[in-house]
């Protein structure tokens, strides 16, 4: 197997007329190095199934080939989609075991095989969104490793109490552990950015709820977060309706009213979800 240089992918580029587009975050990785380091440490072994979002030309791709069972591919621009099972096949011996899929990822919401673990460059525009989506959509998925930009990965692994906690972290906690697994440097992506990249890995776990509670642990933190300076008992009455609602509710759930949502976590919002359920407040 050969994997892709700079020269090569800006030649491909250009036999594909192909201009990156900011809109589609299309910033292509050049250097197999990262591709290298990237699949290492997601762990990715014989038995896996891996999912990649937005391969763009398959620098990726390649190296995933090289260790995992077989790869699915989601691609939206359809230049890229048609040209990818070219390329592997010119570069790798496991072209067959390349699934591609021409679709924008937000809408898939299912595969032709089971994906174990998601190794993608993610298109920085929609980060989160495409993340929380294959999170809840496919539960096969044990864990992964991803390249964001690096504000975005501050927040998805942030603590409660910090600056860049907030609705990312704590809905991506409902799945899995996120955590910190490095840098990336401009150089290796060809347009440069003009931000920086950090790459992000996740274990899932047990979810801390019944999934059926999960639409109210999520409106739960959508409305904490809304005012983020904001204490609890004012912030949650634009959702629960009024101040007597919200002092039921935060007691029977044994939070503290003066506390911001920055200062819970995960397991704490569950409990106001349990206490919104057993009060029967609708919305």
């Amino acid at each position: 197997m050969t994997l892709l240089g700079a020269a090569e992918i800006r030649a491909l580029a250009a036999e594909l007329d192909l201009k990156p587009a900011k809109s589609l975050g299309q910033n292509f990785v050049i250097d197999s190095n990262i591709c290298r380091k990237i699949v290492r440490l997601s762990g990715v072994t014989s038995k896996d199934v891996a999912l990649e979002i937005g391969p763009g030309l398959g620098s990726l791709t390649l190296v995933l080939l090289e260790e995992a069972d077989s790869v699915i591919a989601i691609e939206i621009d359809s230049r890229l989609a048609a040209q990818l099972p070219i390329t592997v096949a010119s570069h790798s011996p496991r072209s067959a075991d390349l699934t591609v899929i021409n679709q924008d990822a937000l809408q898939v919401n299912e595969l032709p095989n089971d994906p174990t673990v998601l190794v993608a460059n993610l298109p920085y525009n929609i980060s989160v969104p495409v993340l929380l989506h294959y999170l809840e959509k496919f539960p096969t998925l044990r864990s992964g490793i991803v390249m964001v930009q690096a504000e975005v990965a501050d927040r998805l692994a942030a603590k409660p109490g910090s600056k860049d906690y907030g609705i990312p972290s704590v809905k991506a906690a409902w799945w899995v552990k996120i955590s910190l697994a490095g840098t990336v440097s401009r150089s290796v992506f060809w347009p440069t950015p003009n931000v920086d990249s950090k790459l992000v890995s996740f274990v899932r776990h047990t979810s801390p709820a019944d999934e059926k509670l999960r639409p109210i642990v999520f409106m739960a933190i959508d409305s904490a977060f809304s005012q983020r300076r904001k204490m609890l008992r004012s912030v949650l009455k634009g959702w629960l309706g009024s101040s007597a609602t919200v002092e039921s509710v935060l007691e029977k759930a044994g939070i503290d009213p003066t506390l911001r949502g920055e200062a819970l976590e995960i397991d704490e919002y569950c409990s106001i979800a349990r206490a919104v359920d057993e009060l029967a407040i609708r919305f």
